[in-house]
């Protein structure tokens, strides 16, 4: 009875964060851009999805036409339907993504599994990222769930349609496509073939019902960047965010170049040597997705979930303070304290925690592990 209570108060507790930071802060933000761009492209004057930005402001749709494709129910259901399905989605993926990234960890506990998983799911739900994503409307988790698992239940597996889930994912959101460069540098040339072939042939179906659409994001809204957002601004917590923030405007583009070749290479050398530790691929192409990627919102940052379990599940003691110590630094929200009082030397750290935790993650990271690859069956969390 106490575990019980004890679940109940701290998914109350977690409920009660996010709906109050969800009222406050983000108000569904992104939600209402998707919402405002699809009612317009599919009930407004015949203009095209990238033409409408949010009143006010210079944000407007910046998915592949793909994506509005796949958004288009938002055409016909009122506002808070859309928000209510989001919710609910994140909240029902984070909990799926914590049984397949912990579920050797939730078993290992000493207390029954229902309870450690109860907790698990909402330290996960509390994680800053997780947190934004459902505050601010996004679709992250969602996109997390179907590259995770397609690399967990397909690749692992060898099954024949592993690839599928990347390709999706990557034809809704352009970032994911750094698992197909994964399946590349690992060799798996089937499912990076099936990645490819998916993204594409979903790209092509979409230009060839949106034509002046696909054409307007290809040549010119893929490009504009005052459409994501200002890059030096501090939620951006990508190596660009990070060099755009630093008194460097002259030599900034080069740096960062440089700096994406570096991160790469390295990362394509550690996955490279432990091809056969998929959840390990997982763990660390997440991470350096998030690290050369031009814009990582700190919503984004979801995709260091995986790194951040192994690090605690399968580490050693010092993996294991890092992993907790990503997480806590990550959740507390510590990084928003530089985001209008700026505090030299201090905010070369502070303003980049995700950054520097980032770059933490992918050198230690462990990868290559006797318990490599194991994905527990959501239908199993109770037994």
């Amino acid at each position: 009875m106490k575990r019980k209570i004890g679940l109940l108060a701290a998914a109350g507790l977690v409920t009660f964060l996010i709906v109050y930071l969800a009222e406050t802060r983000n108000a569904y933000f992104d939600s209402k851009v998707y919402y405002g761009a699809i009612q317009y492209w599919f009930r407004g004057d015949g203009g095209m999805v990238y033409d409408w930005l949010r009143p006010n402001t210079p944000y407007g749709f910046t998915y592949p036409p793909f994506a509005g494709l796949v958004m288009a129910p938002m055409a016909f259901l009122p506002f808070g339907a859309v928000v209510v399905i989001a919710v609910v989605a994140t909240v029902l993926t984070t909990a799926l993504l914590i049984w397949w990234f912990a579920g050797d960890l939730i078993r290992r506990q000493a207390r029954p599994v229902w309870f450690a998983y109860g907790i698990a799911v909402c330290l996960a739900i509390s994680f800053e990222p997780v947190r934004e994503t459902i505050t601010f409307g996004q679709v992250n988790t969602l996109l997390l769930t179907l590259v995770a698992g397609d690399m967990l239940l397909g690749l692992s597996r060898g099954r024949k349609w592993a690839g599928v889930g990347i390709g999706l994912a990557t034809a809704i959101k352009l970032t994911p496509g750094i698992f197909i460069v994964y399946l590349l540098v690992t060799r798996r040339w089937r499912a990076a073939a099936t990645a490819s072939g998916t993204a594409a042939g979903a790209t092509l179906l979409a230009a060839a019902i949106f034509p002046d659409e696909s054409r307007e994001f290809w040549t010119s809204a893929l490009w504009d960047t005052n459409r994501v957002g200002v890059l030096s601004y501090l939620s951006n917590q990508s190596e660009r965010g990070f060099l755009a923030r630093l008194p460097i405007p002259q030599v900034e583009s080069r740096v960062w170049l440089v700096c994406v070749l570096l991160t790469l290479a390295f990362w394509a050398w550690r996955v490279s040597r432990e091809r056969d530790d998929i959840m390990g691929g997982l763990a660390l192409t997440g991470v350096v997705g998030c690290l050369i990627s031009p814009v990582t919102w700190i919503h984004h940052c979801v995709w260091l979930l995986p790194a951040i379990v192994r690090c605690i599940d399968l580490g050693t003691r010092n993996h294991k303070i890092l992993g907790w110590s990503a997480y806590v630094l990550m959740t507390s929200r510590l990084t928003w304290l530089w985001e209008r009082r700026p505090r030299p030397p201090l905010e070369l750290i502070g303003g980049n925690l995700y950054v520097w935790f980032s770059l933490a993650l992918l050198i230690w990271t462990p990868i290559g592990t006797r318990r490599s690859t194991k994905v527990h069956e959501p239908d199993k969390i109770l037994t």
